[in-house]
């Protein structure tokens, strides 16, 4: 039976002219690589920020870069795009006119703002991708264009949070009866209303593995910039090392902790038909990259160490609060109406404990701490700032007894206080939170005591 591979390229990996014909090659490569998703044009030296920020800077007439801080306005944004897309038309050397003319034509639509948000957000990827289609049929490759209006990739009405409506699958699966390279548009799709909605920044790798899943590739191909997932940040301990095969599962901790991973909504399908997901270098196609699957056999303990910044926590204490019932409910709902997100619930039998992201709470800390005196009157009421979490993972922690106990030592010998420790009830994950001012140190002394000084054993 014909192997079918899904792949989807990142913005690096289409920066320009010169990656493209890495892509190129890479297709070329193997014959089964033929349902291609691109993203959106990334940046190259000079370009200061991405195609999809100032398309959005356009959409709400400059409050995209205002809220930031940047002097940006939607003329600068404007010309930025029409001059990166104009340089990959002249670097192509493609005849890219009228790509060129409805590009602008599409950055002065007047639709209303909701919808225009998320139309003018998909018009990277959609401009993107017909040029890339061009270019390889230029190149001599059989190319198709495949647009999500035209193969049905139907979606939810929740604009810049769309969801895959359940027909979308039986419309992809005529993907499977089409020849040659089938080029897609990633991030967006068509509501049943028959407008733009896109997915949450990242959705192209969403696309990708709804069409995967859909036409039941053998692979789902994620190619990036880097040789695949890494141990730890590459850039704090030089001789981590890329992971060969993560479990979903893994991954899924890894990412929800900090790892810059791919968008963890590509997995769910995938894991359901057991596809694995390979996470590859476009610069270094050789690399075989990290290979993500539904099971493994363990030969480490942990298998990386994930880091989140920007961490505060909200402490109660109350005399019986553990034996209130829906008490931690309570404080979410209250968080979850202020659209706070939301890590760890950490318990005692007259306290609680909630990570949060700290940027979430900044400008209504007060509100937010009035609302929850309202509703619990607890004792005492502190937010404590400016911490890290740090959360080893593996599903080989499980069979190693004093994981957790060697971590918190490895911290002691550095003299790190341990602010917050929670296990996950799967014990193939913990997570401590300290001090930012430490992270960095403690990292490193986590990675040598549960990584690196078990590789040499081991070895």
């Amino acid at each position: 039976m014909e192997q079918k591979i899904t792949c989807k390229f990142g913005g690096s990996s289409l920066a320009n002219a010169g990656q493209m014909e890495k892509v190129r090659s890479i297709l070329e490569d193997d014959p089964a690589r033929r349902y291609v998703v691109v993203s959106a044009p990334g940046r190259e030296n000079g370009d200061g920020e991405k195609v999809t920020d100032h398309l959005l800077n356009i959409a709400t007439k400059g409050n995209h870069f205002r809220d930031q801080g940047k002097d940006i306005t939607p003329k600068k944004s404007f010309d930025s795009v029409t001059e990166k897309f104009s340089r990959l038309v002249n670097e192509c050397g493609i005849d890219g006119s009228d790509l060129l003319a409805g590009l602008k034509d599409d950055m002065n639509s007047s639709i209303d703002n909701e919808k225009r948000i998320d139309f003018m957000a998909s018009r990277g990827e959609h401009y993107h991708s017909r040029l890339i289609c061009r270019y390889l049929q230029k190149k001599g490759m059989h190319a198709k264009l495949m647009l999500p209006e035209d193969i049905g990739l139907v979606v939810s009405d929740d604009f810049s949070s769309a969801r895959v409506l359940p027909e979308t699958y039986d419309n992809l699966k005529k993907l499977g009866a089409l020849d040659g390279i089938i080029i897609i548009p990633g991030y967006y799709g068509i509501t049943q209303g028959g407008d733009v909605a896109v997915f949450s920044r990242g959705g192209s790798d969403l696309t990708g593995g709804e069409v995967a899943y859909a036409i039941n590739a053998d692979m789902y191909e994620n190619w990036t910039d880097t040789d695949g997932i890494y141990q730890v940040d590459p850039r704090l301990v030089s001789e981590a090392k890329v992971i060969p095969r993560l479990t979903y599962k893994e991954i899924r901790l890894l990412s929800s902790k900090g790892f810059d991973v791919f968008h963890f909504d590509a997995m769910i399908n995938c894991k359901k038909r057991n596809i694995p997901i390979n996470i590859r270098n476009t610069n270094n196609p050789s690399a075989p990259g990290t290979l993500i699957v539904s099971e493994r056999v363990p030969e480490e303990t942990a298998v990386g160490i994930a880091r989140l910044d920007d961490v505060a926590y909200i402490y109660l204490e109350k005399d019986g609060l553990g034996e209130v019932i829906g008490a931690t409910k309570d404080i979410l709902n209250i968080l979850k109406d202020h659209n706070v997100q939301t890590y760890h619930y950490p318990t005692d039998k007259d306290d609680l404990a909630v990570l949060v992201d700290q940027n979430d709470i900044v400008s209504n800390v007060n509100i937010i701490r009035e609302e929850i005196e309202q509703a619990m009157d607890p004792d005492v009421l502190e937010v404590f700032y400016n911490l890290s979490v740090l959360s080893p993972v593996g599903i080989g922690m499980k069979q190693n007894p004093g994981i957790l106990a060697q971590a918190a030592a490895a911290l002691k010998n550095e003299h790190i206080n341990i602010e917050i420790v929670d296990q996950g009830p799967g014990q193939i994950s913990f997570h401590f939170g300290i001090q930012s001012y430490y992270a960095d140190a403690a990292l490193k002394a986590l990675y040598r005591s549960l990584i690196a000084d078990r590789s040499a054993v081991a070895n």
